[in-house]
């Protein structure tokens, strides 16, 4: 089963009136329950292709199918589909609120959805991320980057989506830290059944995650360059 379907899909930037397409004609499929990798230098278009992925910019066209519905393009998601697709961003710093507690950032948006057991939510996911409980009163510059890259799951994977979007997880930690989170990666993966697609810019990391990957060159997908 096919969890994600394009079909020659384009992506542009917009600011004011000025449209700069980014990303051209990118056909490609993921299977659900497998880690699919994007992966080419700074500027080629991957990151782009996965933000439009997670919603977060509606200036696409072409055909895009995720979770069994299709999209529409100039509409950012909304409803359950925005729940199911959880995104973890490159800098786990800058995607945390350095004025708000990690508990007070993580229970808002379950908060929002109506979940009555938020404390116990928040406790299972420190275990399963491998953090002390103690943490979640801290704020984000008390923790180290390997530790803010872990809370930056635990308020993903909270949600319980079904697709898990990860922008460069690893490019800002050293490399010991790298390898942690990685295999928290895999190792969560299979515990909750998730799909994945990853963007890296470095092709060991997409050999070592992901069970199939495409490079990307210029906004296009580099037809002579294929990982299986």
């Amino acid at each position: 089963m096919n969890l994600i379907e394009l079909n020659q899909v384009s992506i542009s930037h917009v600011q004011g009136s000025e449209r700069n397409t980014v990303v051209h004609d990118v056909s490609l499929t993921v299977k659900a329950g497998e880690c699919f990798g994007l992966v080419g230098p700074s500027g080629c278009g991957k990151s782009t292709l996965l933000w439009a992925l997670a919603g977060l910019n509606p200036n696409w066209s072409g055909s895009i199918n995720m979770l069994g519905q299709p999209l529409t393009a100039g509409k950012v998601f909304s409803g359950d589909l925005r729940r199911r697709v959880q995104m973890v961003f490159q800098d786990p710093y800058a995607s945390l609120h350095p004025k708000h507690r990690l508990r007070r950032a993580l229970s808002e948006p379950l908060k929002l959805l109506g979940y009555q057991d938020i404390d116990d939510r928040l406790s299972e996911g420190f275990k399963q991320v491998g953090l002390a409980e103690n943490m979640i009163d801290r704020y984000p510059h008390q923790l180290s980057g390997g530790q803010r890259q872990r809370v930056a799951i635990i308020r993903a994977l909270l949600l319980e989506p079904k697709l898990l979007l990860l922008d460069e997880p690893t490019s800002a930690l050293d490399m010991s830290v790298q390898a942690e989170i990685l295999n928290l990666l895999n190792d969560l993966k299979e515990k909750r059944d998730l799909t994945m697609v990853m963007v890296s810019h470095d092709p060991e990391v997409v050999d070592y995650m992901c069970d199939h990957a495409v490079t990307m060159k210029a906004g296009r997908i580099d037809t002579e360059k294929f990982y299986n």
